[in-house]
């Protein structure tokens, strides 16, 4: 089965982060857009308790079925990845829905991928409502030697789901979890 192999940084600076990109000759693969995920998950948390994850992601356009199997323990995120194509995401979630599925948490990001021509992983960014990431993905040894070329050190990497990131971020800040979304706008920020 497919195995999806990657670490998180969080990052400060998007801007300087992206200029090193460029000099080391990573191109856009794909153009920021804005990612809608909900995650699904049977009534009594049976795959949750399991450690697999069942998502709908809307992209832009787009729409994503997913499935991760239980990750592997490591300096890298490791696990099963199943992922395909839906042409109605918002139908496929009222199937999932219809079939028992209840969503259980929903997540926002801003989404740009970047690669370098003929080299097997992707770097992409990552802009959410707790702060902004990049994740670095592909075979283990490029993922650490990416890292090192943007500067950045096993130490700084992070294994732990955007679920598990808003999690932390609510209990360092006493707030009560939600759903990791971005304000709605107002129309005078449209």
């Amino acid at each position: 089965m497919p195995v999806e192999t990657e670490v998180k940084i969080r990052i400060s600076d998007i801007q300087s982060v992206q200029e090193k990109l460029r000099h080391l000759r990573f191109q856009i693969r794909a153009p920021r857009v804005f990612e809608s995920n909900v995650l699904l998950d049977s009534a009594d948390g049976r795959l949750r308790n399991k450690g697999e994850l069942l998502r709908v992601r809307r992209a832009g356009d787009e729409g994503l079925l997913t499935f991760k199997g239980p990750g592997k323990a490591g300096p890298h995120k490791s696990r099963e990845e199943i992922e395909t194509k839906v042409g109605d995401a918002g139908a496929m979630e009222q199937i999932l829905l219809r079939l028992g599925f209840k969503p259980g948490f929903r997540y926002e990001k801003y989404r740009t991928e970047y690669s370098r021509p003929s080299e097997p992983g992707v770097v992409t960014f990552d802009e959410t409502p707790i702060g902004n990431f990049i994740e670095i993905e592909g075979p283990t040894e490029w993922i650490d030697s990416t890292a090192r070329e943007l500067a950045y050190s096993p130490s700084e990497y992070i294994t732990k789901s955007y679920a598990a990131l808003y999690l932390d971020y609510c209990r360092e800040r006493r707030i009560t979890p939600s759903n990791m979304v971005f304000e709605p706008r107002t129309q005078a920020n449209t």
